[in-house]
């Protein structure tokens, strides 16, 4: 139970024993003052307006009913009827002192555990991952990492797609380069560069006479079974995932084949979804496609929208297999939440097919299906972000680009450093830099990239996270012998301030837990750093005039702060150097 969550309770106990209906919320809120107190109660004025009372008078009661004997230092009644709670300093010093000894830093697993499917991430196996990728991989891998944290069962799914008439294209130019190669490692050069590939294989399927219909050939043979098409077609899926494995390393995300459940795995029950939909009385026949209507998704001329589940030629569409994920998830995952990390711009998409699902019994109206929007990573020009000349950016080369960057400012500011030192850490820089500089935006907004403002020292960035990381290592390389089992004393307000953000990291990653939105968690960090900042200047920890015992205090409070910003970070999926 964190701090929020302690003081509604004793504050909901207060106002039941006062006469407030019993199950009246009380709205604990960090103040955002000092002077205000640590936090506020401000749900006596609803339960007030409730009771036809005045809302000062039910604050009075309340108070005199109100048990944080040890916990507050005062409390106080505020304007029309808030309650202001200044937490005790002895309090928070014994609280800092349970969270530094506890290797979760006291942060208690979530009461009940659940089983969260997460799907996120989900490139084109047809081509190599772009920086349209970057948002659902890790905004879903900050998420992942989170409600494992947290203690829930979490089951990552990568819905890559691995199937469908493009990739009968691809067959087709596949094969007939392998006819005319005398070996496969011409093949495996040209297939190194997927982009490339693809454009050749479209210009064909576009241009050239007759290759359309072979490919058109191909994509039958794939569905059908054909020996010879389904090895091309596995050699290919190989070659892309190896592309992608290389990304998810690169940007160290948690994602491993064992989290892979293509398109291509739902093929089979694709069949039984159309005929399940009509036994439940959902289909009806459009123009030859089997569609659904419902009646809460209509169009701007008030038509209703369809959701088509099979074309008229007898193939599927996304919304296929998209119901088959959903059905496969409940009965065989058995998820009691699905959180789904997809561009915004598929909301009216997953809005109908979480709709179709339920009313086809195929998930149950217990399970939450959260759509995790996103908005777009744009450039300068307040465009989706590209190359010069317009071109989609391969995240590879994002990421490439973003370490040598890194390399050079670290080199300036640390010419000293050997160069594989400085490369390690310009790894580090770099790619956390691109992550939090994302990460750091609330999910549903677009953002523009900028590369001079997310590789700053300053402001609310990865490297000045991760440089407050490493300047409270080098507190302790210069401390010396540092005694672990000293006790936190805290004193002064800077101090103060300190531990109670310390205490306030479960409370950030309720907020994420709940809502999938790591700003939130970075918005913690960066005014935690800042709050060390604080307390630093004024509160010198290594001068010789600091009493041991203050020393020995601040030493304790400048570890917790270490070990929160690595935790912090971690979940980011960001490393804390040691140095920088």
């Amino acid at each position: 139970m964190n701090i929020r969550q302690l003081l509604e309770t004793r504050v909901e106990q207060a106002m039941e024993t006062a006469g407030a209906a019993k199950g009246s919320p009380a709205v604990i809120k960090p103040s955002g003052r000092p002077e205000f107190g640590d936090y506020q109660a401000n749900g006596i004025m609803g339960a007030a307006k409730k009771l036809k009372m005045n809302p000062r008078q039910l604050a009075t009661s309340v108070l005199e009913h109100l048990d944080l004997d040890g916990i507050a230092a005062t409390v106080e009644i505020a304007g029309p009827g808030f309650i202001n709670i200044h937490l005790s300093d002895e309090w928070l010093s014994t609280q800092a002192e349970h969270t530094l000894k506890d290797k979760s830093l006291n942060i208690e697993s979530s009461t009940p555990s659940q089983t969260i499917v997460i799907d996120y991430s989900g490139p084109n196996l047809a081509k190599e991952m772009h920086v349209g990728h970057l948002r659902s991989t890790i905004i879903g891998d900050v998420v992942t990492r989170t409600l494992k944290f947290l203690g829930h069962n979490v089951i990552p799914q990568n819905h890559v797609g691995d199937w469908g008439t493009q990739f009968g294209m691809l067959l087709a130019h596949m094969k007939s380069l392998m006819d005319n190669m005398d070996s496969n490692d011409e093949l495996s050069m040209q297939l190194a560069d997927l982009e490339s590939f693809y454009r050749d294989a479209k210009n064909r399927f576009d241009n050239e006479e007759g290759f359309a219909d072979i490919a058109r050939d191909y994509v039958v043979k794939l569905q059908s079974g054909d020996a010879e098409c389904y090895a091309l077609w596995q050699q290919f899926v190989e070659v892309s995932l190896s592309h992608c494995d290389a990304v998810y390393e690169r940007l160290g995300v948690l994602l491993t084949r064992d989290d892979l459940m293509p398109e291509s795995a739902y093929n089979d029950d694709l069949p039984q979804v159309v005929e399940d939909l009509k036994q439940a009385g959902l289909i009806t026949e459009n123009d030859g496609a089997q569609c659904v209507f419902l009646e809460e998704f209509k169009g701007r001329d008030d038509t209703l929208l369809p959701a088509i589940v099979q074309k008229s030629d007898g193939g599927y569409l996304y919304a296929t297999s998209d119901l088959a994920a959903l059905r496969y998830r409940h009965n065989t995952l058995h998820a009691d939440r699905m959180l789904y990390f997809v561009d915004a711009r598929q909301s009216t998409h997953l809005a109908q097919v979480y709709a179709i699902s339920k009313k086809a019994g195929f998930v149950p109206e217990s399970t939450s299906l959260e759509h995790m929007a996103f908005g777009t990573m744009m450039g300068q020009n307040g465009k989706p972000f590209a190359t010069r000349t317009g071109g989609t950016v391969k995240l590879v080369d994002l990421l490439e680009e973003a370490e040598q960057r890194a390399f050079d400012l670290v080199s300036e500011k640390n010419p000293d450093l050997g160069e594989a030192a400085r490369r390690e850490i310009a790894k580090l820089v770099g790619v956390g830099a691109v992550k939090y500089a994302d990460l750091s935006k609330n999910r549903t907004s677009d953002y523009i990239f900028n590369w001079e403002t997310m590789l700053s020292f300053e402001g609310n960035t990865a490297p000045y996270l991760q440089y407050a990381h490493a300047r409270i290592r080098s507190i302790f390389a210069k401390a010396g012998d540092v005694d672990t089992s000293a006790d936190i004393a805290i004193k002064a307000p800077s101090e103060h301030q300190l531990a109670l953000t310390l205490m306030r990291f479960s409370e950030a990653l309720e907020i994420v837990e709940k809502d999938g939105t790591p700003n939130t968690l970075c918005n913690y960090l960066f005014e935690l750093a800042g709050n060390f900042m604080t307390f630093y200047e004024a509160c010198p920890i290594l001068k010789d005039d600091v009493p041991v015992e203050d020393r020995s205090s601040r030493l304790q409070l400048a570890q917790l702060t270490a070990n929160t910003l690595k935790t912090g970070l971690g979940l980011l999926g960001i490393e804390a150097p040691e140095r920088m």
